[in-house]
Parts: structure tokens; C-alpha cells; sequence
């Protein structure tokens, strides 16, 4: 089952495209995109760079249904 997230809605108060989202975590835009749709859960060492990015607490960005 995939883990619900708040990304999309993180990266658009940023006004950040999924591509600017991408580079800063050094994945692929496709990557971004399957994350924010819930087709694809991040690694945990991602999930952490998400979280760094964000400067915020995993658990606050990622919440389980």
C-alpha cells in the first residue's frame, strides 16, 4: 500500500516545478512525479534527502493511511 505524502502541496508553497524538486534531489523528474502521485514509495535514504530538502520531520511530510 503507498504511503500517502504531502509533496505536491510542499513543492507548489515553494513554487517549485517537479523538475526544480528533482535536481535538488538529484532524481529524475518522472521520479518526483511517481512519488506525488503514489505509484512509487520512496528509499529511505530519499525519503530522508525529501525531508532535508524541506528542512522538515519525515513523518511530517510522509503519513501512512
Amino acid at each position: 500500500m503507498p504511503v500517502k505524502n504531502r509533496l505536491k502541496v510542499l513543492r507548489a508553497e515553494r513554487d517549485w516545478s517537479q523538475q526544480d524538486l528533482a535536481e535538488r534531489l538529484g532524481v529524475s523528474r518522472q521520479s518526483v512525479n511517481a512519488i506525488e502521485t503514489g505509484r512509487y514509495d520512496p528509499s529511505l535514504p530519499l525519503a530522508f534527502r525529501i525531508a532535508e530538502v524541506f528542512a522538515m520531520a519525515i513523518e511530517d511530510i510522509f503519513e501512512k493511511d
